[in-house]
């Protein structure tokens, strides 16, 4: 595969100038040997503004494209990051493709954010698609890199996996009060309620846990998956409302809600046939100081904990102190008084400076990446298996149904 000379940065391009772009952003402050060279979205002020913060942030000299096609065949980009929304992505990495293939673009790896895509057979095609590109493609699972995930996992199979035995069972759970941005509320255009978007999270991150150091995510194999959606909060009449009044007239949760909680329940098996279980819970129904990540793993005679909102740092305001809602406390914050805690690197405690660092050393020096389209593509699987189940409330066994042209309800069209 193809890399750098040494000495030389990563000069990457960003596709998607929103929310999450931004956290990718602000988290390459520590990362070495980057820049960040060129953005392209739909929207000319936002890809302004993105080229702008990252001039501030002295992230590199980043050109504005106005086209996807520009920033493909720009000569100062050798990697591409896609952060733009879900139903973008597979026409994000066609483009991609034909201008590599068609000798009009320099870049050599890619990176996407989860999910990789809202179906079986999207997914298989954005990694069909980096592959006949010759491209070294990354998925970006930023819990995989949380700096609590990484040093406890390292602690448990160090210390306690070789004198006792491989854990057996991961809880990971991910809940806050909503999305930012009306796609992520629309089922066809996301791909489904929360599982979809926060799920892949959990199942990744809990698959990681339960995998040898060093080895690969493969070595768990998937037998059952047994889920569970429901509409807890904003199916309500007097909530639906104040999320359309939020989010626009495209947002109906009357007559298209998605799911707001999930549940799944997965089966696998170890290399030596053992039974392992994830447990995952996603919401967008919790109400509390912000994002929660809650996520644990069990083992003969071990446990590991950790939670995001239990932060040594605190703050108290007091009713007197009034001023503008934000996020600057702690992601999805729902209060600005009270006691709060605070989340002093969120970029580093949730995931994303680890995440691309790693893919920035591996893109430089052309190796693999140890999360990539192919899993990726296993996440999906995975989630349609789970969406499956919750529809068909049984469980569901990858061997007994064919899920490779499954679309869950909510993502199906009206």
């Amino acid at each position: 595969m193809r890399g750098k000379n040494a000495g030389e940065p990563l000069r990457v391009g960003f596709v998607g100038s929103g929310f999450i772009a931004h956290f990718h952003l602000r988290s390459l402050i520590g990362v070495r040997d980057v820049v960040v060279t060129g953005v392209y979205s739909p929207t000319a002020a936002k890809r302004r503004a993105f080229a702008d913060e990252c001039a501030r942030l002295d992230l590199g000299d980043c050109r504005a494209h106005d086209s996807l096609e520009s920033l493909c065949c720009a000569d100062d980009v050798d990697a591409l990051w896609v952060l733009s929304p879900n139903n973008t992505r597979l026409d994000v990495m066609r483009t991609l493709h034909d201008c590599i293939t068609g000798g009009r673009s320099r870049i050599f790896a890619v990176a996407c954010e989860k999910p990789l895509a809202r179906t079986i057979p999207e997914a298989r095609e954005m990694l069909r698609l980096a592959e006949a590109a010759e491209l070294n493609h990354g998925y970006l699972e930023n819990q995989v890199f949380s700096t609590a995930v990484e040093r406890g996992k390292e602690i448990i199979w160090r210390r306690a996996v070789p004198a006792t035995g491989r854990p057996y069972l991961a809880r990971a759970a991910e809940e806050h009060a909503g999305p930012h941005e009306p796609w992520f509320w629309r089922g066809d255009l996301q791909g489904g309620g929360v599982l979809s978007d926060m799920m892949c999270h959990s199942v990744e991150v809990a698959r990681y846990m339960l995998t040898s150091p060093g080895g690969d995510r493969s070595e768990l194999a998937f037998k059952a998956a047994n889920g569970t959606v429901a509409n807890l909060k904003w199916t309500r009449p007097a909530y639906a409302r104040a999320l359309q009044q939020r989010m626009g007239n495209e947002v109906d949760y009357l007559k298209r809600p998605a799911e707001d909680f999930a549940r799944g329940n997965l089966i696998m098996a170890d290399p030596d046939g053992n039974e392992v279980i994830i447990e995952a819970t996603t919401s967008w129904s919790y109400v509390g100081a912000g994002l929660r990540i809650n996520l644990e793993m069990f083992g003969p005679e071990y446990a590991m904990e950790f939670s995001s909102i239990n932060a040594p740092l605190k703050v108290f305001m007091s009713r007197e102190v009034t001023g503008s809602e934000g996020e600057d406390l702690v992601e999805k914050q729902n209060a600005e008084q009270g006691l709060m805690p605070v989340l002093d690197d969120e970029a580093g405690i949730y995931g994303y400076t680890g995440e691309n660092r790693h893919m920035v050393q591996h893109f430089r020096a052309g190796t693999v990446p140890i999360e990539t389209f192919h899993d990726g593509l296993a996440v999906v699987e995975m989630l349609m298996a789970l969406y499956c189940s919750a529809e068909q409330e049984r469980v569901i066994r990858p061997e007994e149904v064919d899920l490779s042209g499954f679309v869950p309800a909510v993502a199906r069209p009206a």
